[in-house]
């Protein structure tokens, strides 16, 4: 309940840089991790942990020896992904200084990429930002996964993003809706 109180706190103190009222469900955690081939992950990234639920699963999938690391702008959910996932390494950072994270860890190029970002509610500009950082770090033929809300697609912020996607990424998948989550989610599979 202590986690749900502080997502909650959180949101309502920042809700453009958090997007949700809940942290996500087992289910969509599941759905998330389910979309990389951990065996053939060398190096990842976690782009806005919130309280640490996906990084927890990323933990527990990814192959001993993966470099990975987590990045997240606040420091209340810096401090929740800790609490959950002490042995982490997590830069309290924008995502937008990606590059110079993966230069810090003498990390070339990332396999994958899990992102709990709020797309959606971002401007435009940011959103550029983001992708364009993103896919010098990302390696070609490496996968992206996000998720998103039904009710967001209806939305116009909702419907540039897919449209982005679609225009960054060689391959973009949409996975069976998780409706055990708060609200009903599902995840976008991309491919650079």
């Amino acid at each position: 309940m202590g986690e749900k109180l502080t997502f909650l706190k959180t949101f309502l103190q920042q809700p453009s840089n958090i997007g949700a009222i809940a942290p996500s469900s087992a289910g969509l955690v599941s759905m998330m991790i389910e979309s990389f081939d951990w065996e053939n992950v060398q190096s990842a990234i976690e782009y806005g942990p919130g309280t640490g639920v996906f990084t927890e699963g990323i933990l527990k999938s990814m192959q001993e020896g993966t470099h990975f690391f987590a990045i997240e702008q606040s420091a209340t959910m810096v401090e929740a992904t800790l609490q959950r996932c002490p042995e982490v390494k997590i830069y309290q950072e924008s995502v937008t200084n990606v590059q110079e994270l993966c230069s810090k860890e003498s990390i070339q190029s990332v396999d994958a990429i899990i992102s709990g970002l709020p797309w959606a509610s971002f401007p435009d500009d940011l959103q550029n930002e983001i992708m364009q950082t993103m896919t010098q770090v990302l390696r070609p033929g490496g996968t992206f996964a996000t998720f998103a809300y039904w009710q967001g697609l209806a939305l116009p912020a909702g419907q540039r993003f897919a449209s982005r996607l679609r225009s960054t990424f060689s391959r973009v998948q949409r996975s069976p809706t998780v409706w055990k989550n708060l609200p009903p989610a599902f995840v976008y599979r991309c491919t650079l």
